[in-house]
């Protein structure tokens, strides 16, 4: 079992290389399925979820080499199996996509429902709304869900809320459909928009995405190519907000600046400087920082799987901060966490009030999901003394080469290698 050990209190100061969208990566692997030849993926990262959607393709019979770091060719055109096991997709959320993207190619799908970071209850009705929408049958067997179909038909589906996940599978199996299907209410996501143009390089013809209405006109087959995956949105936040947290200077390079708009916004008005230049983004601040009001919405909004290392840095932040969460349940489970350093952190079903203390002090903490994982390494970083932040395998789902990157920051931060039980 591996923790992260970190000595706290020093200001993160360099440059960092964002990795590839874990997010992007996800739903674009398993779209390789309905593609009819090699898929060159570069600037994937190298993650346990992406390592584990590859082992996934390959048990269901596609070939899958990976080159060189961040390069993976894909070539699923002799995939016969439409059941994915188990064992594998209960390890993580994004699995749920190969079902849209098995029942666009082979019209029927069995996929276990899947596992990943619990945020309580996370449904896939919407998924199955748009299935049946175009012609599905759709049922649960034994801890699987079932979909079959004689035929997929374009239809109009209105999204009840706005969901990246029904969003993404809808879009897969309507890829190959007949006739034109339009997703009214769609997530607008950036790793939506670079699922579509991944698509449309294979020979899709998607319209719409990054909007509120996506139009897929369904194609005979798509054909192999090459694509790029973009920098993760979420990774690049960490070391924005970590940058912030720490009174650093940091340039954070390869990143959509237009990605990261709702959280520069909340940076300065909490008193950071953030200064965008091309594909890059200097955050530098001094301490101590001002309590801000957010609240996670959808894209374009302040992201939900930002919250946990934004409300980390506001822990010491002047005054009081809010932060109101809109997109899951549960997600302030870490909360506790925080508060064994010294936090001071009232939560209200999906509120929290945080009143901003001198300074945390390190101890033993646990990740208790992905992002709260970052959370506390972001806390581990900003504190007096030294953190020990465990369930290492949750941080490890989505961030590369994590303690690597912080270290050429300045960090003090290694792996402590400990004993099961």
């Amino acid at each position: 079992m591996s923790k992260l050990k970190i000595t706290g209190g020093i200001p993160l100061r360099g440059e960092v290389t964002i990795s590839g969208a874990k997010n992007a990566a996800v739903a674009i692997i398993p779209a390789t399925l309905l593609v009819d030849g090699p898929c060159r993926l570069d600037n994937l990262p190298m993650i346990d979820d992406v390592q584990v959607i590859l082992h996934i393709l390959e048990q269901l019979g596609a070939k899958v080499t990976r080159e060189e770091s961040g390069t993976v060719v894909i070539d699923s055109s002799d995939v016969q199996s439409t059941e994915a096991p188990y064992e594998m997709v209960r390890k993580m959320r994004a699995s749920i996509y190969l079902l849209g993207a098995l029942l666009g190619r082979f019209r029927t799908a069995k996929v276990a429902l899947p596992g990943g970071c619990d945020f309580g209850v996370r449904p896939i009705d919407l998924h199955v709304k748009g299935f049946k929408a175009m012609g599905a049958s759709v049922r649960t067997e034994r801890g699987s869900v079932v979909a079959r179909a004689g035929k997929l038909e374009g239809t109009t589906i209105f999204m009840d809320k706005i969901s990246v996940g029904a969003t993404i599978n809808v879009m897969l199996a309507a890829t190959l459909a007949e006739g034109t299907t339009v997703i009214e209410h769609a997530a607008k996501e950036p790793h939506v928009v670079d699922l579509a143009n991944f698509l449309n390089t294979m020979g899709a013809n998607i319209k719409g995405a990054g909007t509120d209405t996506i139009s897929i006109t369904g194609v005979k087959s798509l054909k192999g190519g090459s694509y790029d995956v973009i920098p993760d949105q979420i990774e690049a936040g960490t070391y924005m907000i970590a940058a912030a947290a720490t009174g650093g200077n940091v340039l954070v390079k390869n990143v959509i600046p237009r990605h990261m708009e709702s959280l520069s916004a909340k940076l300065m008005e909490a008193g950071a400087d953030v200064r965008i230049k091309g594909d890059t983004i200097r955050v530098s601040s001094k301490l101590p920082l001002s309590g801000v009001r957010v609240e996670t919405q959808p894209y374009p909004g302040f992201p939900t799987d930002l919250q946990p290392q934004m409300t980390a840095m506001l822990s010491t932040a002047k005054g009081q901060s809010a932060m109101y969460e809109t997109v899951w349940n549960s997600r302030f489970q870490y909360v506790d966490e925080l508060k064994r350093m010294g936090a001071d952190i009232s939560v209200s079903e999906k509120n929290a009030l945080i009143t901003g203390v001198d300074t945390l002090y390190g101890t033993n903490v646990k990740a208790t999901d992905l992002r709260a994982g970052a959370g506390m390494v972001i806390a581990g970083l900003m504190a007096e003394g030294t953190t020990v932040v465990d369930n290492l395998h949750f941080i490890r789902r989505g961030y590369e080469n994590l303690e690597e990157k912080l270290s050429a920051l300045g960090a003090n931060i290694s792996i402590e290698e400990c004993d099961e039980g």
